[in-house]
């Protein structure tokens, strides 16, 4: 009774005021053949069979565009590509994906009308330049998860899909630890096609401002290529979608959004991200956050532009590209960062803001903002870039995983990390972590109990068994593999909680057993003067479990693997 109450009490979502637009690229639309998006007017996007029926269509008139599996959803969706060109002719490769969060779905069908045209006869020059692949929907069940009521800060489509898969796991949240079968599978396609640049398509909630397309380039990795994007690719993209009447800028999350004047963070994203983990390996990556406010025929438009201008600047520039890919590659930093927050200081600049107003609101009882669409420049905005190093670690000559850690070692091999294996079982000098302190999250993130650790380093002689994994970071994706197994690293498998075993104790001592053992411990000199200092805390002193275990720890029962972290470090 209450639920049927309360669907029948819905009231749509009030958005802000749209602003208008009548830009060039409205020029775009073929309503002689229309895509399903065009048929509709841009009201409604086409369901996953119907967005497949439309690309064998479109293959069926001109063979040329192939159309392929590469994977399937957890629901056993076949997951498909589109292919022009073949990524293994040496021409440069743009790798366009849609739909990893399908309720933002511009890329799909900006994709449709880029495919239909091409079929139609346009961008034949350019695109025997450069190969495109091409992911129309890359979470297929969140997309058939579709409905009006799934993203309210949304203008349209009328029925956009499900941010998370069938396993409610965001895929943007997967890139390091491939808990997926659809990242994996992603995974496996970028290893195959070698793309020159990766576009990955969203859509961006939050306040409201003029810009219609955001562009985030992490800048923190893979100098070369950073350089190429945005003293090269960026202002020339830029450029082109104000020609065609948008809006670009660079994506900045504000610190308060209901006080634009506060400031903005320019976000660096971690490797889990596809903007963060694309530098990482050398894989030139940008993000685009179309914003969410403006209308989905004009955030379509957008990305069309965005799709054949990135070809054309590939196809004019892509060697350039190519040679930055192979630096960045090549290079062994001997200290890597491994996470990022905000620089000391901010660069004030002016934003194209949209006006607004306060009000207190009777709902929340507290202030709240109203955008009012109309064009507002919001002076000298401190922009706070999130460049800073804050955890480093110096770059080990390779990493040794003992062959029990199946798991974290079959995911190292998806990503493409080149490993050996220990012929025999090897007497092996390395330094091994000790965990001193750990906590573990409170709540699950991502379906895993995330643990963060402090601890120290030592070095130890240790028979390592026949089988075991040994990683030189001396290839490709060297730096990939520290972030993976460094354990101060924020994506490392340690902290996403791939080693908790560790965590377990499993014997223990009997009060009647330890501490006449002890008593006898304490005849030792050294012994004596380390417990007496640890008698220093009251709370340890008055505690007889903490006592004993003390003892405990020190002696030749305890177990010791235990907060040993399994992942070694050759010098």
């Amino acid at each position: 009774m209450l639920l049927s109450l309360l669907l029948s009490a819905v009231i749509t979502a009030p958005l802000p005021p749209d602003l208008p637009f009548a830009g060039k690229s409205l020029a775009l639309i073929n309503k002689a053949d229309p895509t399903p998006a065009e048929q509709s007017d841009f009201k409604t996007t086409p369901d996953y069979a119907a967005t497949i029926s439309y690309l064998k269509a479109l293959a069926a008139d001109l063979p040329t565009l192939q159309l392929s599996r590469f994977g399937k959803t957890g629901q056993g969706r076949d997951m498909w590509a589109v292919t022009i060109g073949d990524p293994a002719n040496g021409k440069p490769t743009l790798l366009l994906q849609a739909g990893i969060h399908p309720g933002e779905i511009d890329g799909k069908d900006a994709g449709l009308m880029f495919l239909r045209d091409w079929v139609d006869g346009q961008h034949r020059g350019l695109l025997s330049k450069v190969n495109l692949v091409f992911v129309p929907v890359f979470n297929a069940d969140g997309h058939e998860r579709s409905g009006p009521y799934n993203r309210p800060n949304q203008r349209g489509p009328e029925n956009m899909g499900w941010r998370t898969n069938a396993r409610n796991l965001n895929l943007n949240r997967d890139y390091t630890k491939l808990d997926t079968p659809e990242m994996r599978a992603m995974l496996a396609l970028i290893n195959k096609v070698s793309p020159s640049l990766y576009i990955d398509v969203h859509v961006t909630d939050g306040e409201d401002w003029q810009y219609d397309s955001l562009v985030a380039i992490n800048t923190t990795y893979s100098p070369n290529i950073t350089q190429w994007l945005t003293q090269y690719y960026r202002p020339r993209l830029y450029k082109t979608l104000e020609e065609n009447g948008h809006k670009p800028g660079n994506f900045l999350f504000l610190e308060d959004g209901k006080h634009p004047q506060k400031g903005a963070i320019l976000w660096q994203a971690e490797p889990r991200y596809s903007n963060g983990y694309g530098p990482l390996r050398g894989l030139p990556t940008v993000l685009v956050e179309n914003h969410s406010l403006k209308n989905y025929r004009r955030r379509v438009l957008s990305t069309y532009v965005l799709i054949e201008r990135s070809l054309e600047l590939l196809a004019d520039n892509g060697a350039a590209l190519q040679q930055a890919i192979v630096k960045d590659n090549s290079a062994r930093p001997a200290v890597v960062p491994l996470a990022f927050g905000r620089a000391t200081k901010p660069v004030s600049t002016d934003i194209p803001g949209v006006a607004y107003q306060h009000y207190q609101s009777p709902a929340s009882g507290a202030e709240e903002v109203r955008w009012l669409a109309k064009p507002m420049t919001w002076k000298q905005v401190p922009i706070w870039p999130m460049d800073k190093p804050t955890v480093t670690a110096t770059r080990p000559t390779a990493y040794l995983i003992p062959p029990q850690w199946q798991q974290v070692i079959a995911r190292l091999k998806m990503q493409g990390i080149k490993m050996t294996r220990l012929a025999k079982a090897s007497r092996v000098t390395v330094r091994q972590y000790h965990i001193d302190q750990y906590q573990f999250a409170t709540a699950p993130y991502e379906g895993r109990f995330r643990v963060s650790t402090q601890g120290h380093w030592s070095q130890q002689q240790l028979t390592l068994p026949k089988g075991t994994v040994r990683i030189s970071t001396d290839q490709a994706l060297g730096n990939l593999a520290m972030e993976l197994l460094e354990p101060a690293a924020p994506d490392s498998f340690l902290q996403w909680g791939f080693f908790n075993s560790v965590f377990s104790r499993t014997e223990y001592m009997e009060p009647y057993v330890i501490a006449p053992m002890a008593e006898k411990m304490l005849k030792d000199p050294a012994i004596k003067a380390a417990f007496e200092k640890a008698l220093n805390n009251p709370a340890f002193a008055k505690d007889a479990n903490a006592r004993l275990r003390w003892f405990y720890e020190r002696s030749p029962y305890f177990d010791k693997a235990y907060l040993q972290y399994p992942v070694l470090r050759v010098q």
